[in-house]
């Protein structure tokens, strides 16, 4: 897949995004703190949100994010986990003001717009301490790896769709960087 430079509110961030990627901000109204792109026929998105820090060690602020992300989802008890953390090397990253920075692979149980149906979505998510700045900022790759039939997102994907893979959301994580740290209000 092909990324190209991209900024991020408002120019204060920016890091390579696919070129295929749709601005949902175009579509719906996003909360001041995300970014939401989607793939263009895939039910795959990238989410950026600037959070506040987990007062925490980042075990425990992992694990607080993932949670709020189930809680977001509405996805119930036992219907998410975390498969794998890894911590992401200072070398590989183009953001210098993170304290650390993680990635994570989880797995939640979504129902779309309250169905009954539940597809599974691999989470692939970058989180970066910025204790500095007294902000987190998490980047999500919902990744579908099955869709209820009875779901209103299952349709058939064409070979042609050239789903986003790890590898560009590898891509993504190590290429964001701060522009403008006056988006933290410092």
């Amino acid at each position: 897949m092909s990324l190209k430079v991209h900024e991020l509110f408002g120019g204060a961030l920016s890091f390579q995004l696919p070129e295929n990627a749709k601005d949902i901000s175009d579509i719906r109204q996003i909360p001041d703190n995300q970014e939401v792109f989607a793939h263009p026929i895939t039910d795959q998105s990238i989410i950026i949100e600037i959070l506040e820090y987990v007062g925490s060690d980042d075990e425990e602020a992992i694990k607080t994010h993932f949670n709020d992300l189930a809680s977001d989802n509405d996805v119930q008890s036992g219907d998410a986990a975390i498969v794998q953390i890894e911590k992401i090397s200072d070398t590989d990253l183009k953001m210098t003001q993170c304290d650390s920075a993680y990635y994570i692979l989880g797995q939640q149980n979504i129902s779309k717009f309250n169905e009954a149906a539940k597809n599974t979505v691999n989470m692939h998510i970058g989180l970066f301490r910025i204790s500095s700045f007294t902000s987190d900022i998490l980047v999500t790759f919902n990744n579908p790896s099955f869709i209820d039939p009875q779901s209103s997102s299952h349709h058939p994907v064409p070979v042609s769709a050239d789903p986003w893979t790890l590898e560009d959301f590898r891509q993504i994580l190590t290429s964001l960087c701060i522009v403008d740290e006056g988006i933290f209000g410092q």
